[in-house]
């Protein structure tokens, strides 16, 4: 772990006009209110190392980045400048406003032990010097604030870009829309299409009062956010980590060769897998080899769906919160490994995403994600975030060149798995977490044989 000096802490603050009237509370509904607990999302830019970047002075990156991040705060998501506070007169939790506010913390800090070139890499990742570059938001007790920054000077001219945020304020794709909106306005460019931040766009069966049903359930000690202890998350500094990319080549030979072997029964999948469905496949499929279940017992995989777009009426591409679901699937220990593996895989990835499609409120476990841990054995789970469709390395150009990698530094399980559009734009970059190093070499091992 190379150490980390704080150089400057500062805020960057977006207070309403002072003439304006107090912005409305902005409340969480039921899918977010179950996230009040759970850890924010940590996730790290790195620039550098790459013979590509072209980075300034870091005094001129520090003073860039501030000035953009307040223009975007002001601009378009000032919410974001704001408490997350628990209303004790009515049960909600909220996000709140005020011109007493500090804004977002923005840290400077410099870790020059710390190579970009080897932090950048694919190879077993720095777990513990990631942890140190994105900045801690203590979100144990409300009113806390929902995001902070940090920028770090790494030794071999590089520079981290830390960013956490918290996940019952926004999802994956909510985060990628502000980081794109942050970067257009550090180049010098239009901003993308403003975020709507009315969570009247999400309508859940119940209302607020199904959303202070699920903060009793779940941070039954409010203000005080903590889980019980049922569906607390795991240390993630014990875990190993490593970073695995698949370029568009691999990507067509795992579906190519998903479609030719069929179903577990050799039948033909109802559909062509998408590049989702075959990454997600080899990466469960691996999971289940590396590691000594019963053959006949279930092993499971859980993964994200955004239903922005599913949800009646919809949500809208361009709405900012927490808009969910999770799918669950599952098979018998001895299918993913037998020959037909990836295909029967597939096809019960596919049939997670139908059921889904059909109810996307209402497939178990649906929206209310944290229902896995009192239900599935969590140490036969595999648990899949992101998308690769998060564009992430083509729209966090701030200005100086794309980032030479991006990471998911919030992974909390064993088997947890995260997906990012890979940097060559055709592929996907695939993180994975362990507990054990020699589940990680066996999953390594089986991976890259299987990509072939």
């Amino acid at each position: 772990m190379a150490p980390v000096r704080i150089i400057d802490s500062s805020y960057v603050a977006a207070p309403p006009p002072a003439d304006a009237p107090p912005p409305e509370p902005i409340k969480l509904n039921a899918m977010e209110a179950q996230w009040v607990g759970v850890p924010p999302l940590h996730h790290l830019l790195i620039f550098g190392g790459d013979g590509e970047t072209h980075l300034p002075p870091f005094d001129a990156v520090l003073r860039s980045l501030k000035s953009s991040l307040a223009a975007t705060l002001q601009a378009t998501h000032a919410p974001l400048a704001g408490r997350l506070h628990y209303l004790t007169d009515t049960g909600d939790v909220a996000i709140l406003r005020s011109a007493d506010d500090a804004g977002v913390r923005f840290i400077a800090a410099e870790c020059d032990a710390a190579d970009v070139r080897r932090l950048a890499g694919d190879k077993e990742q720095d777990a513990h010097t990631f942890e140190r570059l994105v900045p801690a938001l203590d979100t144990s007790v409300l009113p806390h604030p929902v995001l902070a920054v940090q920028a770090t000077r790494l030794g071999g001219g590089g520079v981290a870009l830390g960013v956490t945020l918290h996940h019952g304020v926004a999802d994956g794709r909510a985060l990628w829309g502000f980081v794109e909106a942050w970067a257009a306005a550090c180049r010098g460019d239009a901003p993308p299409t403003p975020p709507v931040f009315d969570r009247a766009r999400v309508s859940m069966p119940g209302g607020d009062e199904l959303a202070r049903r699920v903060l009793r359930d779940y941070t039954p000690n409010l203000p005080v956010a903590s889980l019980p202890p049922s569906v607390a998350m795991e240390d993630r500094a014990r875990f190993c980590r490593r970073t695995f990319t698949l370029d568009a080549q691999h990507v067509q030979r795992i579906k190519a060769r998903i479609s030719e072997l069929g179903d577990a029964h050799g039948a033909p999948l109802r559909r062509p897998p998408s590049t989702f469905v075959a990454v997600v496949a080899l990466a469960w499929t691996c999971f289940v080899r590396c590691r000594p279940f019963p053959a006949d017992e279930d092993v499971f995989l859980a993964f994200i769906a955004d239903v922005r777009d599913r949800l009646d009426p919809p949500a809208g591409g361009d709405y900012f919160g927490t808009c969910i679901t999770i799918c669950l699937a599952r098979l018998p220990a001895r299918e993913l490994r037998a020959e037909r593996a990836l295909a029967a895989a597939a096809a019960a990835v596919q049939g997670a995403v139908r059921e889904m499609v059909a109810d996307p409120l209402g497939s178990y476990p649906g929206w209310e994600f944290l229902r896995i841990f009192g239900e599935v054995p969590m140490d036969r789970l595999m648990n899949v975030s992101g998308s690769p469709g998060f564009r992430v390395y083509e729209i966090a150009d701030f200005g100086w060149g794309r980032p030479t990698r991006t990471e998911n530094v919030g992974m909390n399980r064993d088997g947890q798995v995260a997906l990012v559009r890979a940097r060559d734009g055709g592929g996907v970059q695939v993180s994975l977490s362990m507990l054990q190093t020699d589940h990680m070499d066996a999953f390594k091992a089986d991976f890259l044989g299987l990509l072939g």
